[in-house]
């Protein structure tokens, strides 16, 4: 899955099932990295929340069965209304991002 070309990695956790999820952040706009991923996945995707806004890409069918969560691109804006962005913190080190990406890739069934 390509990633938004500013994005950093902030961290990545168990979704259960075999599966992670990783979060990454940029302070692009979130319309620039909603633009991004519709041009690379080749549709709109669909909204999960106009306000805070947050748009959502499937990279493969939800199988309840051997997935705790959905294969998925999910961006989430979080300069909405104002707000400094999401605070990630490393050590002694704070840092906000106006975008949030998560990325849930297609777990490897073995």
């Amino acid at each position: 899955m390509p990633l938004y070309p500013t994005a950093e990695y902030l961290e990545s956790f168990d979704a259960g099932r075999g599966q992670r999820y990783y979060l990454f952040g940029s302070n692009a706009a979130y319309a620039e990295v909603v633009g991004f991923y519709r041009n690379i996945m080749k549709n709109g995707g669909r909204t999960i929340f106009e306000a805070p806004a947050m748009q959502q890409w499937e990279l493969a069918k939800f199988q309840e069965q051997t997935m705790a969560y959905p294969p998925s691109v999910v961006v989430k804006d979080y300069a909405w209304g104002g707000a400094e962005g999401y605070l990630f913190v490393d050590g002694t080190k704070e840092k906000r991002f106006k975008t949030v990406i998560q990325i849930v890739p297609v777990a490897i069934v073995r």
